[in-house]
């Protein structure tokens, strides 16, 4: 419904205003109800947010009070803002990541990181954690095999660039609260770590890097 709705309220009216009010570059990027609108000039993206706002307001809609925010972002923003005085540039969480203003270790170029939302990774690793203890009785087979694919899903999604750091904590915390899981069923016979490392190496996938650079992966010639 989102997509139905905003493609009207949102989309053809952001195509409309970058053709008949914007000077410099705007970029677009909206899932379902998020977006992020991205500007080459301050004043016009203080422009856009006024008018957006009355935009939505002609449908009885709001913008969220607290993830609406205008910040400094991009190449050039964190010189900027050292040149005022002031500290890094903000970061922005979109689509289950944090984005940040960084440079690449290679070359020392500007790029975005982007990065697991923390209090994401700690919520899902809570659900894991409660799944396990409902599931502490089930065959270790059975139980390796659901692990297997929800870190494996995690890799395919979180698993860009510059974040792999994240992917390696999130499998360590999931093989840590396996191993207290069993360790809690089997009082009498102690499961030691050795045992456990077989299980791990079996079951859960290694982090692993899965999309490339944005650039590279739409073949983009700077």
């Amino acid at each position: 419904m989102a997509n139905i709705f905003l493609h009207y309220v949102f989309d053809l009216w952001v195509h409309h205003w970058r053709k008949t009010k914007a000077k410099g570059d705007v970029i677009v990027v909206r899932w379902a109800d998020d977006f992020v609108v991205g500007f080459q000039h301050r004043s016009e993206a203080e422009r856009f947010h006024k008018e957006l706002a009355e935009r939505f307001a002609e449908f009885k809609l709001k913008l969220h009070p607290e993830k609406t925010r205008l910040i400094e972002f991009g190449r050039y923003a964190a010189n900027n803002r050292k040149q005022r005085g002031k500290g890094k540039p903000e970061t922005f969480n979109f689509l289950g990541f944090t984005h940040i203003c960084g440079k690449k270790r290679s070359d020392g170029m500007f790029t975005v990181i982007r990065q697991t939302i923390s209090k994401r990774k700690r919520a899902k690793l809570g659900e894991i954690r409660t799944e396990l203890r409902r599931r502490m009785h089930r065959p270790v087979p059975e139980v390796g095999k659901w692990l297997r694919s929800v870190v494996e899903g995690h890799n395919r999604y979180y698993g860009v660039p510059m974040n792999l750091q994240s992917l390696k904590s999130f499998r360590f915390h999931v093989a840590r609260d396996w191993y207290r899981t069993l360790r809690r069923r089997s009082q009498k016979t102690r499961l030691t770590w050795e045992r456990m490392y077989r299980l791990i190496d079996r079951w859960l996938p290694p982090a692993r890097i899965h999309h490339p650079y944005p650039l590279r992966r739409l073949g983009v010639i700077t």
